[in-house]
């Protein structure tokens, strides 16, 4: 069952039609990943979902409701959440209040998902009265998918969540997401790591300046020549 359905989608910015039309779906419970080149409108796809940039046209359904034109507040009290490229941690607050203003719209006691996002990060536990803006790289990511996570989404949207990362931090950031996956929390991920994308993504699309191009299972993907040749730095057999 499809839980979240675009449908012929166009967003421009100014003139510049950033994405032209295109359509995919996410089935509930799954893992959908957008790979692409940097402008091809990855992370447009996910800033329209979440209300962040206008509509010009096509719809955006999430759970059979078109949602196009409601306010991110009301996209996110719905269940959809994004952890956001870059982090974009409140900096001179600590883990703790990060995390509570993650459950800004919840008006009921936060303990059992503060507890829940520190056993998923224990050192966000270690370092809970610490202020975020001392975290390092990969901590300040573990806190923006906690922060997400208080939320309780349906549908949590990751957009580029190992940049900047050591590889031992992205390796742990990839296992984080399968479980949420095995916790039932159907996940849409934007990523230049293409290959540790598709190692863990039921499906996928390809973006290409504005157009879908190929799309299959994350299996099919990595396994295909072009794919191999355009994302993931090896030649076409």
């Amino acid at each position: 069952m499809s839980l979240l359905k675009v449908m012929d989608l166009k967003v421009s910015y100014g003139g510049i039609e950033a994405l032209k039309g295109i359509s995919f779906e996410v089935e509930k419970g799954s893992i959908v990943t957008l790979i692409g080149a940097n402008g091809a409108g990855k992370s447009t796809t996910l800033r329209a979902i979440s209300g962040l940039v206008p509509v010009k046209s096509g719809t955006i359904t999430y759970d059979g409701n078109v949602i196009n034109g409601q306010s991110p507040q009301k996209i996110v009290a719905e269940g959809i959440c994004m952890v956001p490229e870059g982090r974009r941690v409140f900096p001179n607050l600590t883990v703790l209040e990060n995390l509570k203003i993650g459950a800004y719209l919840r008006k009921d006691d936060l303990t059992a998902d503060i507890d829940h996002v520190y056993r998923l990060f224990p050192r966000l536990k270690e370092r809970h009265w610490q202020l975020a803006g001392t975290l390092s790289g990969g901590e300040q990511q573990m806190l923006a998918v906690g922060r997400a996570l208080m939320m309780r989404p349906k549908i949590l949207m990751m957009d580029e969540p190992s940049l900047g990362l050591a590889p031992l931090v992205i390796r742990d950031i990839f296992r984080i997401i399968q479980t949420l996956h095995e916790e039932g929390i159907t996940i849409l991920l934007v990523e230049q790591n293409a290959n540790a994308a598709l190692k863990i993504a039921d499906f996928a699309f390809v973006l290409e300046t504005g157009f879908l191009g190929m799309q299959g299972t994350g299996a099919q993907l990595l396994n295909d020549p072009g794919i191999k040749a355009a994302y993931l730095g090896t030649a076409k057999a």
